[in-house]
């Protein structure tokens, strides 16, 4: 009997676009920017960044 393999039609290709990342020196959480307006939307901690968001040094995003 054979298995099935998964369909990923649900997945996103690339880093989200018009979102950035960047790590607060101070408490070391992560926080998640809109390219457009610069406002703050998110904070993560933990010590991993998010998945799929760009990060501000690595030049993926504006």
């Amino acid at each position: 009997m054979g298995t099935k393999k998964h369909s990923f039609n649900n997945h996103r290709n690339g880093s989200v676009k018009d979102r950035t990342q960047v790590q607060n020196p101070k408490t070391g959480n992560w926080i998640k920017r809109d390219t457009d307006t610069g406002q703050f939307i998110d904070q993560k901690s933990g010590g991993k960044p998010f998945k799929g968001v760009a990060q501000e040094t690595d030049k993926r995003r504006k």
